[in-house]
């Protein structure tokens, strides 16, 4: 989880113990468990500048007031919410303020103090505070001891207090650009991009620390008696009692042409032209770049706000982060909301898309080739929640979109085919794929044709879950229905999906002379056999139909499926020279689209296996692959891992994911390889890019199926994904396997 040391208690719920669980979920027979307790969760609101006028510093004083200073005056943020942003706008709460020339501000005991051409004053203190300073062309000032003030223009400095200038100096070759003030040494420390300088108030002498090239921005470490030094490449610290350089200048950072610099509780954050980032206490970065954190790219100047906000002034406007207290059971309500509110369509659980830069009340509920898939992972997240909870909503939920996953059988006219979606008729040209649309009997709607073995996984992995957890008779024998239906159709049909055209789809083949045409080390091979056999176990487990265990048992024996499903992951690779186009093409890379094909079988393949002798092996290939996607910190893949060992499994990753996915789930645009701070991997199978996973809200926002490796991604903000089947599947997984606890009471 994110970590920053803000006002935050965090464990205050376990002195109250654990709440009474609920429902079916399975007992616990393993100590580890996450303990529900609140963690730190961000997001950002973020406000435009309509005009763009030059921007400056941001400052927020005790109040909560923020005030920007630009170059056209001083502006204050309008309106703005998490995921409805404001704007920028002048501040006209002063009425002589417009005639001020302001040219810097800060804060001293939290009020606001400024800087013009004539004098330091401030509207605090009852307007008492205004000393005039004599440097018409001022632009730069700090706070010392007893409302003592240095104000330089570049080329002087002037110390000015209540007995009016009491020093005047000049300062040599490159002007100051930042003053601070060091309360341990008292004196004034002065920064110029080529050196660095102090002045004693006491004695009233200017002298030079130390020099060099590219300075931007300084700031005084609280309580360690240093300060750190920003630069165009990186930066570097400074003992301030020995006055030298304290170890090498660190460059290895996101990005390092760096433009601000400040301290917030201890931790040192940066502003560069390539957004900004927080040095965390293990010397790794949390980085906020793109929109979903800020409105521009090029920082600006940074300042905390209050105990839980960070203020982020970019180029194009302000970006204001919030740091909340929450726990998984807060964010999953959070998140049902969202799926109800903006991605149910017709029962499926769909992506908001076309939307205008993030906006999604401008966006339209989206067809896809995955409809079936993507609504059989949320309304398995759903029946694990009425497991766990009794909830009466969740029981809705999976009514309503167990109808729609069955009007996907029922809207063709192939028995047991099921449609990759439908839509109203009239549209199809405006629909996704618009050649594999077919029109229904009914002249109300059409439907998609070409459905995919993806789809059919999942539909057996969600029939399975519903018949075994939910506790609605009704919906039960609506599930298993569906479930003898799809199988007879694949069974009857020599183990291909059949299409309107009498046809098989061209990944509908489970059949062993198209599986075993394979070489062994091209995946399909391994993970079609995976899948029929989870698939053929499920339904005879519902069913009690002999037929689909003696198949099974046929393509395991005598067409060596079960050989295939065993055969470990270090042995999936490129198809050898001289395999047929189909092979090379499959193999690659690594498909992780397969990925999410397996570990949904899984359910089926280890949950239901025929024997505990099978139980045993499916185990063993279902740790191997399991070993192989560790690197991913995939949620859904290591809350998987714990269906088959609770006592080893990546219980911690599991719920970093968890936590760090963000809750801005807008498809922005994520850039990540320009970074300096991470290590990137040569090419490889498996597309693994960096020695190290980034955390989720630093990446594209992604299903199961894609690479989380990528790091570049998104469009844009031009959809918004639903939680339901990226988030929501695996809490509640965890949820029913009790690996994730109840939140504790607060």
């Amino acid at each position: 989880m994110k970590k920053i040391n803000l006002k935050l208690l965090v464990f205050v719920g376990l002195l109250f113990g654990f709440s009474q669980a609920q429902g079916q979920q399975l007992p616990s027979n393993s100590q580890r468990v996450h303990q529900d307790v609140p963690f730190v969760q961000e997001y950002a609101i973020k406000y435009y500048s309509e005009e763009v006028p030059m921007l400056d510093k941001v400052y927020a004083d005790r109040n909560g007031t923020v005030q920007i200073l630009s170059k056209s005056g001083l502006l204050r943020p309008h309106a703005g919410a998490f995921l409805y942003p404001g704007t920028l706008t002048p501040d006209k709460t002063y009425l002589a303020m417009k005639d001020k020339n302001i040219v810097s501000i800060s804060t001293v005991e939290n009020q606001f103090v400024y800087l013009d051409d004539k004098a330091v004053f401030s509207n605090a203190w009852a307007g008492s505070l205004y000393l005039q300073h004599e440097l018409p062309s001022a632009a730069s000032f700090a706070h010392g001891k007893d409302f003592t003030f240095l104000v330089s223009d570049g080329g002087h400095i002037h110390l000015v207090s209540k007995d009016g200038v009491s020093y005047k100096g000049k300062i040599s070759g490159s002007p100051v650009i930042e003053i601070t003030y060091d309360a341990a040494t008292e004196r004034f420390l002065l920064l110029a991009e080529n050196k660095l300088m102090s002045f004693s108030p006491a004695d009233k002498k200017l002298k030079t620390l130390t020099e060099g090239a590219g300075f931007t921005s300084f700031v005084v470490r609280e309580g360690k008696n240093k300060l750190a030094i920003a630069t165009k490449d990186g930066y570097f610290e400074w003992d301030l009692l020995s006055d030298k350089k304290v170890g090498q200048k660190q460059n290895a950072l996101p990005w390092p042409v760096l433009t601000s610099l400040t301290e917030i509780n201890g931790l040192l954050w940066f502003g560069s032209e390539q957004g900004a980032f927080m040095e965390k206490e293990d010397g790794k970065f949390n980085y906020y770049f793109g929109e979903r954190w800020l409105p521009g790219d090029k920082v600006l100047h940074i300042s905390q706000k209050n105990a839980d906000e960070v203020l982020i002034l970019t180029d194009k406007g302000l970006g204001k982060l919030v740091f909340m207290s929450q726990t998984l059971a807060e964010k999953a309500a959070y998140y049902e909301q969202q799926v109800r509110d903006r991605h149910i369509r017709h029962g499926f659980n769909s992506t908001l898309t076309r939307m205008e830069k993030g906006n999604f009340d401008t966006g339209r509920l989206g067809d896809s080739d995955n409809d079936g898939l993507w609504t059989s992972m949320y309304l398995g997240g759903e029946a694990f929640r009425y497991a766990v909870t009794g909830s009466e909503e969740a029981l809705q939920n999976v009514k309503e979109s167990l109808d729609a996953m069955e009007r996907l059988y029922t809207i063709n006219p192939v028995e047991g085919f099921p449609s990759r979606s439908f839509s109203r008729s009239g549209y199809i040209e405006k629909l996704a794929d618009p050649d594999r649309w077919q029109h229904a009997s009914d002249p109300e709607w059409d439907w998609k044709a070409t459905t995919s073995s993806d789809e059919v996984i999942g539909h057996v992995f969600v029939f399975g879950v519903i018949a075994e957890l939910v506790d609605n008779e009704a919906l039960r024998q609506q599930a298993i229905g569906l479930l003898d239906q799809l199988m007879t159709h694949i069974v009857e049909n020599d183990w291909y999906l059949i299409d309107y055209d009498g046809k098989h789809t061209t990944w509908g083949r489970w059949n062993p002379e198209y599986v075993n045409g394979f070489p062994t080390m091209v995946g399909d091979r391994k993970l079609n056999s995976s899948n029929i056999i989870a698939m053929l176990q499920t339904a005879y487990h519902f069913t009690g139909k002999e037929m689909y265990k003696k198949e099974a048992y046929k393509l395991m024996e005598k067409h060596g499926y079960l050989e295939n499903l065993m055969r470990p992951m270090e042995g999936i690779g490129k198809a050898e020279e001289g395999s047929d186009d189909w092979a090379a093409m499959l193999s690659e890379s690594w498909n992780h689209s397969d990925d999410e094909m397996y570990f949904l079988g899984y359910w089926g393949l280890y949950r239901y296996a025929f024997t505990d002798e099978l139980k045993a092996q499916y185990k063993e290939a279902i740790k191997d692959h399991w070993e192989a996607e560790r690197p991913e910190k995939d949620g859904l893949w290591n809350i998987f891992g714990a269906l088959v060992d609770r006592e080893n499994f990546d219980l911690e990753e599991a719920v970093w994911y968890l936590q760090e996915y963000p809750l801005d789930m807008i498809s922005w645009t994520a850039k990540n390889s320009h970074r300096k701070d991470i290590e990137i991997l040569e090419e490889n199978f498996r597309r693994q890019s960096t020695s190290e996973v980034l955390p989720p809200d630093e990446l594209a926002i992604r299903r199961h199926n894609g690479n989380r490796f990528t790091l570049e991604g998104g469009n844009g903000g031009s959809q918004e994904y639903s939680a339901g089947d990226i988030w929501l599947l695996p809490y509640w997984m965890g949820r029913y396997l009790n690996v994730i606890s109840d939140p504790l009471i607060r």
